[in-house]
């Protein structure tokens, strides 16, 4: 082992201890656990994931209301329009990840990219007051002409895609960064960082569940601009609680300078360059069981002939392995795509569907529709520790297994109960129908249909259930199957498939609009609810998923997991 010395972002010099590894050299920490990291540096970063996650779902969860009110959008543009905006939220953290692995580090990447986050909801809150700084009055939102200039219209998508940009760089490295204060190679450690995931995803929730109900009722019935403030506001309280940890957190120092995108491209262009190529003896089999898989990318163990000398030299075996793991990952991601449409709805059709119900639960007081996701997100607080707690030592004590599952039947499970989701979601859309046809409300889609809005309880709480096995799984799997270096870049991964996700519901709501739609015909996703067929919509995405979990199950069987 080698100490260094690296000058820490607030003046402090950290001594490091560099671990050589030959499969994986780059990023190093210090593990001590006397000096920095480990819980109580992960405090600091939960926090900070709280309230990053209260600034996003303040603007998400609603979103679909201020389009299709203020704004003056369909119900399927505004529904296009959030899952193309949350599908390019969820695929720039790829961007970002890149930039903090390669360039910067994830700890100036999470300050710069949260100062951009806090500049775009500050202006977000400027959009939705231009207005009536030009004479405008929107009025209810839930008119259906829009109060908005084209030009106050581009300025606030301006608005909104800043905060994409935002948190496109602060998602991936956050929480990367706070699993990086755990030695993975240490077994209590190993067990802790297993153990962050999930409480990291309980603040992210509980996040996520204050905003839903604060921000929700305030945009709802007093003011967009304070709606969108406040998550400005909460973000900026975010930016203060990490610079506050800075002295406690665990720093990475650079390996052997050989990027590891370098080394994963040159092994591809390797292998290609040497398609044809036959070794003159026989290659020495590499020492790892994943070396059976992806056969082809051993040409790149061949010496190289002239033409390939210009780059760099023959692949070593770990370079190869390296190759491999990532590509490996790529089955399990394309087979999670189905999961993320499912859980695009919920912030939209979802939404739709229950602003059509009886929303009041007190005498004059009725909650918004947007707030309804918070019922997931308590679900998905309670449900954490019950998973941690009991759960896990139960399923330890039979499978052996420290964290009782693998991550990838943890993630199966989630799939399964998401599909579930969708076929709770299309019997209750069923119900909520018959009762509009019963009580003659078909063509009166302003009015409250006399069915409470628990009804759509049963779909909510599965879609959280699914979340504390799916989400978490798939956050953990990404972060510890890519090589050490890549790890921003795992995060990235498991963000992109929901990213993905959405423009494929976007895709799909686009290519069911066009076909259902015309003369002489209604839509799926007519703006009269009470005409449209969201109940067939749902039925389709559980028989996806249903196809989904099959396909999921096969690559998952035969998955070999980094050593």
């Amino acid at each position: 082992m080698a100490i260094s010395q690296r000058e820490s972002p607030v003046g402090l010099k950290t001594p490091l201890i560099q671990k050589q590894n030959d499969v994986e050299a780059g990023a190093v920490l210090d593990y001590s656990p006397s000096r920095s990291g480990g819980w109580r540096s992960a405090a600091f970063i939960i926090g900070v994931g709280c309230t990053e996650r209260f600034a996003f779902y303040g603007v998400s969860s609603n979103l679909v209301t201020f389009l299709s009110g203020p704004l003056g959008e369909s119900t399927a543009t505004a529904a296009e329009n959030v899952n193309t905006w949350s599908g390019t939220a969820s695929l720039l953290p790829l961007l970002g990840a890149v930039v903090a692995d390669s360039f910067l580090g994830r700890y100036h990447t999470i300050v710069f990219s949260s100062l951009l986050y806090i500049l775009g909801l500050g202006l977000l809150s400027f959009s939705a007051k231009l207005p009536s700084l030009t004479g405008s009055d929107c009025g209810n939102s839930s008119q259906l002409t829009s109060c908005y200039s084209q030009l106050q219209v581009i300025f606030f998508y301006f608005s909104l895609y800043l905060v994409a940009v935002g948190q496109g760089g602060n998602k991936p490295c956050i929480q990367a960064f706070g699993a990086d204060q755990f030695n993975g190679q240490d077994p209590v450690e190993s067990k802790a960082k297993s153990s962050f995931f999930n409480w990291w995803y309980f603040g992210i929730c509980s996040g996520s569940l204050c905003t839903r109900l604060i921000s929700s009722y305030i945009q709802d019935n007093f003011s967009w601009v304070l709606g969108f403030g406040i998550p400005c506001i909460v973000m900026a309280f975010g930016l203060f609680v990490f610079l506050s940890g800075s002295r406690t957190y665990r720093y990475s120092v650079e390996g052997d300078g050989n990027s590891p995108y370098a080394r994963i491209a040159k092994v591809f262009v390797a292998a290609f360059k040497n398609w044809r190529a036959t070794p003159s003896e026989p290659l020495a089999n590499p020492p790892h069981q994943s070396s059976e898989r992806y056969k082809f990318l051993n040409k790149a163990l061949l010496a190289p002939d002239s033409h390939l000398k210009e780059y760099n030299k023959v692949c070593t075996v770990s370079e190869v392995e390296e190759a491999k793991v990532v590509l490996g990952l790529f089955p399990i991601w394309s087979t999670c795509l189905v999961y993320a449409i499912v859980l695009a709805q919920m912030s939209t059709f979802f939404t739709k569907q229950g602003a059509t119900l009886d929303r009041e639960i007190a005498a004059g007081f009725e909650i918004p529709a947007a707030s309804l996701q918070s019922f997931t997100s308590l679900i998905i607080i309670l449900s954490i520790p019950i998973y941690e707690r009991v759960f896990v030592p139960i399923a330890s004590a039979i499978t052996g297994k420290p964290s009782g599952i693998t991550t990838l039947q943890r993630i199966g499970t989630g799939i399964f109960l998401a599909a579930l989701s969708m076929i709770a979601a299309a019997v209750v859309e069923a119900k909520r129908l018959e009762t509009a046809r019963e009580y003659a409300l078909v063509d009166m889609p302003h009015v409250t249909i006399p069915m409470g809005v628990w009804w759509l309880i049963p779909q909510y709480l599965l879609i959280g259930v699914s979340d504390v096995f799916a989400m978490v799984g798939l956050q953990e799997f990404f972060y510890d199957q890519v090589p050490n270096e890549l790890r921003s870049v795992g995060v990235a991964l498991y963000l992109s498939i929901f990213g993905a996700g959405n423009f494929l519901s976007s895709f799909l709501i686009s290519a069911i609009e066009e076909a259902t739609s015309g003369e002489g015909r209604i839509s799926w996703f007519s703006n009269n609810l009470n005409l449209a067929h969201l109940d067939y919509f749902y039925w389709l995405l559980a028989g996806l998923s249903v196809v989904e979990l099959a396909v999921f199950t096969y690559f998952a069987r035969s998955y070999r997991y980094k050593r």
